[in-house]
């Protein structure tokens, strides 16, 4: 058990590290491409691209209000996610820089992986494992809903996604107190 959180962490610390480095690369490369520039009548309502094509113009965030996550056994807080219409269960990762989807979470929204170029490798405890970024139209927890999330897929055995900044940055708030996680 106390092997798996390790190497959880492991993994967690190099996604962090690894998609930062692959996130600051890849920000200008939507604006130099206009196949998946998106142009001033573009409506996240009425136009939805090929998934890791789709670039929103403006992130949106909507909220019912706020959420209250429970600390789990383990220490941390999970999040039951809508993520692009399919229900996810993520840990919620403030020291990861972007979400991070496991490859079954991934194929389960319907993601095409093997499609998705490699756009950086993440270096863990069970060695270099390739990351593939993609942009996600919506991800939702309990009615807060933020649109044009980037993500990563991770090809590692994470057992569970990670919801990290690139959501999390996003809301007004994030606090905990005592065994509390607060998102506004």
């Amino acid at each position: 058990m106390i092997g798996r959180f390790l190497g959880l962490a492991v993994v967690i610390t190099a996604v962090s590290v690894g998609v930062a480095s692959v996130a600051s690369r890849s920000a200008g490369d939507d604006a130099e491409n206009p196949a998946t520039a998106s142009s001033a009548n573009d409506n996240w309502t009425t136009q939805r691209g090929k998934r890791g094509d789709r670039s929103s113009s403006a992130e949106q965030v909507s909220s019912a209000g706020e959420v209250r996550l429970a600390r789990s056994g383990d220490s941390h807080f999970y999040a039951d996610t809508e993520v692009d219409g399919a229900n996810v269960r993520m840990m919620v990762d403030s020291g990861a820089s972007i979400v991070a989807l496991t490859r079954r979470d991934a194929e389960a929204i319907g993601i095409d992986v093997d499609r998705l170029p490699v756009g950086g490798i993440a270096r863990t405890a069970g060695g270099d494992v390739p990351m593939r970024t993609v942009m996600l139209d919506s991800v939702e927890v309990q009615g807060i809903e933020v649109r044009g999330v980037r993500a990563a897929v991770i090809d590692a055995d994470m057992g569970v996604s990670l919801l990290g900044q690139s959501f999390l940055s996003k809301l007004d708030a994030v606090n905990v107190e005592g065994d509390t996680m607060t998102l506004r």
